[in-house]
């Protein structure tokens, strides 16, 4: 008997499950409001040289900042210089006392702001921007806030993929719980830039366990039936999370406090873990027969299948456990091992990549569609929900595969239609940008569920582990290549695009999963190419000798 088998005795999809999906939906809910933070967190309002004497209002006073400010060459006043001595503006008259012969003859001379900037609190009443000056030739220290988070989300995922393959995954998600709040709050109190990034990056590596752990506790306690509905619908709880976002980003405008608020969530998580189930599948493969047993009976009962204590008994769960062959401590060479799932490993980390470095490419960048901040984020969630059902009619009728690939060509083709739209056609511009978050959205709620369909049990957090990395080194170059744009104006979409274009090429070349068992073994994975050579070979990982 294997654990499908069992798993059809005690019922494969019931309260059980479900109970388990929507304890499971804070982690959900959390992550988009952390991930995507930056929009609001991050944001840069209108800015200008701090001046001596300055009208009341912002927004009116042009003709008297004229004899202050240089203007660019589209026109508007600088944000980042001013000139070294007023100058006359259009019907003023200003002494040119102090200036130079060259100066009133020419050009008058230049300097970045003396006395730092000030800003628009209209929309944003405080941002790390606006509390640490990060704008002008310090607006690169901006973006490495986020390139630093998704540089721990990295790390976080290798730490988190091969700790809960050792010690189990409810424990390492309490860990994760922890982290994050304890970080989190850290990160609002911080009184420096300095301490800000760090507290944020380790509140990244906290969050990796969220990200590779829920998705595995839901899917080892699912029939093979029941994985792509559920599936599809604990994703769903990332794009609520998206719209929340937005709505706490609109009620709380000041960054400390709109990060407390995204971070307490992590409260009532740690009270629900209460509830939540150890993998049974784990447990057995660990031959933790006893603790398996009684999950599984907890199971039984709450899906209305009744077992006596002699249906399950441990002769039979020790069967079981002893083909799942795990007294094994898992590996990350254990990926790279076997032909097959090396084949599988090396696909996934391309994919893994395409598929964050185009979706934070479009989540974090929420300008240029003609909408405020908030309400571009609110149809950038909303977009996702119908995505989201369009994945789960496509991963059942067309299958993982195709669906992965094609999600990532379509959001490859709205970012390549994008360039060659004029700027008249703003309209367009905007419904293919809409189209392209929600392929984006389409291609990271498949890859979750295709790669923990490709990697067996004894090694499945290992392999999420390694691919969740590569995936992060994809988010955390994201808002870097935003940067490009200094080089040439439409190289940031071009990069986006053809990086998911490359994925979706990639995706084509794993093996399809619909309708097939969850792997428990190595071999499981290996029997599927070449049968007759591996029917009676053992590939064991390396022994733990206790």
């Amino acid at each position: 008997m294997g654990f499908e088998e069992l798993l059809d005795q005690v019922g494969g999809f019931g309260f059980f499950q479900v109970r388990n999906v929507f304890l499971l939906a804070l982690p959900r809910l959390i992550m988009p409001m952390q991930f995507l933070l930056p929009i609001f967190l991050a944001a840069v309002p209108a800015h200008r040289c701090a001046l001596p004497g300055t009208p009341a209002n912002f927004s009116h006073q042009d003709a008297w900042l004229e004899g202050y400010l240089p203007q660019e060459p589209d026109g508007t006043l600088s944000s980042c210089l001013r000139f070294t001595h007023p100058q006359a503006p259009h019907n003023t008259t200003l002494q040119g006392e102090g200036q130079s012969p060259e100066e009133l003859q020419g050009e008058p001379s230049t300097v970045p702001c003396p006395q730092g900037w000030e800003y628009d609190r209209s929309e944003f009443s405080s941002t790390i921007a606006t509390e640490w000056d990060l704008v002008c030739e310090r607006k690169g220290l901006n973006r490495v806030t986020s390139t630093l988070f998704f540089a721990g989300v990295l790390v976080g995922a290798v730490a988190f993929g091969y700790l809960s393959d050792r010690f189990g995954r409810r424990r390492l998600l309490l860990v994760s719980y922890v982290s994050t709040l304890v970080m989190g709050l850290a990160s609002a109190a911080s009184v420096s830039y300095v301490m800000f990034v760090i507290t944020r990056t380790l509140t990244g590596t906290a969050l990796s366990g969220f990200t590779i752990i829920v998705i595995t506790l839901e899917m080892e306690w699912l029939d093979v039936e029941h994985r792509t509905v559920a599936g599809v619908l604990s994703s769903s709880f990332w794009s609520v999370g998206v719209m929340l976002l937005a709505l706490v980003g609109y009620l709380i405008r000041d960054w400390r406090w709109l990060l407390v608020a995204v971070t307490l969530p992590c409260v009532p998580g740690i009270v629900s873990l209460w509830w939540v189930p150890e993998s049974a599948r784990w447990l057995l493969t660990q031959g933790r027969v006893e603790e398996a047993r009684r999950y599984l009976l907890c199971c039984a009962k709450l899906n209305g299948r009744p077992m006596g204590e002699d249906s399950l008994s441990l002769e039979t769960l020790s069967k079981v456990a002893a083909g799942e062959r795990v007294v094994q401590r898992p590996s990350y060479l254990d990926l790279l091992r076997t032909p097959r799932l090396r084949h599988i490993s090396l696909c996934c980390v391309v994919v893994w990549f395409a598929v964050n470095f185009a979706y934070y490419g479009l989540s974090l960048n929420v300008s240029g569609l003609g909408l405020n901040v908030y309400l571009t984020q609110l149809l950038f969630g909303a977009v996702e929900l119908p995505a989201k059902l369009l994945v789960y009619l496509s991963v059942r009728y067309a299958g993982r595969r195709l669906t992965q690939a094609g999600t990532l060509l379509g959001t490859a083709l709205t970012l390549g239609g994008r360039l060659l739209l004029s700027s008249e056609m703003a309209s367009w511009s905007t419904a293919l940008e809409v189209i392209g978050k929600g392929c984006s959205e389409s291609s990271f709620t498949t890859v979750y569920l295709f790669t923990t369909e490709l990697y067996p049990t004894v090694l499945r957090q290992t392999g999420l582990g390694l691919t969740a990395l590569m995936g992060r080194l994809g988010g955390s170059l994201a808002p870097l290549a935003t940067l490009l744009d200094g080089v040439w104006l439409p190289l940031p979409k071009l990069t986006y695009g053809g990086i998911a274009l490359l994925g979706a090429c990639t995706a084509l070349l794993l093996p399809e999963t619909r309708h097939a068992q969850l792997p428990e073994t190595i071999q499981d994975v290996e029997r599927k190419s070449a049968p007759s050579n591996l029917e009676e070979e053992e590939i064991p990982m390396k022994q733990v000798h206790d």
